[in-house]
């Protein structure tokens, strides 16, 4: 089993930045890719950004440029520095990791969230 624990969220005027953290312990030998995950109230989950063991990132495209994923190099910590934020990047973040197990089968991890609120 992994744990994830999400830190970092909080309530910023527009124009602010916040870092999100997330550690992940436990049994976190073979987790590969790491992400971000955002619902906001009345909305479905979507990807925010994801960042492999190889450090391939990949963003959506509302926050291309303005928010920056990143990863410890024990690979265990990953980062997510939001800039420029907007209100509509109002949401409960949340953080994913996906690990092979010795099986060779995948399964799939969730952080409980952090609230963003974006608002003057």
């Amino acid at each position: 089993q992994v744990q994830l624990e999400e830190s970092g969220g909080g309530l910023v005027q527009p124009g602010g930045s916040l870092k999100l953290s997330c550690v992940a312990s436990g049994s976190v030998f073979g987790v590969d890719r790491m992400a971000w995950y955002r619902q906001a109230e009345g909305e479905q989950r979507e990807l925010v950004a994801s960042i492999t063991s190889s450090l391939t990132t990949n963003y959506a495209h509302a926050v291309r440029g303005r928010f920056t994923i990143s990863r410890d190099n024990d690979k265990t910590t990953v980062y997510l520095q939001m800039n420029n934020l907007k209100p509509e990047d109002t949401a409960d973040y949340h953080c994913y990791a996906l690990k092979r197990e010795r099986s060779g089968q995948l399964a799939e991890y969730w952080g409980q969230g952090t609230q963003v609120t974006v608002s003057s």
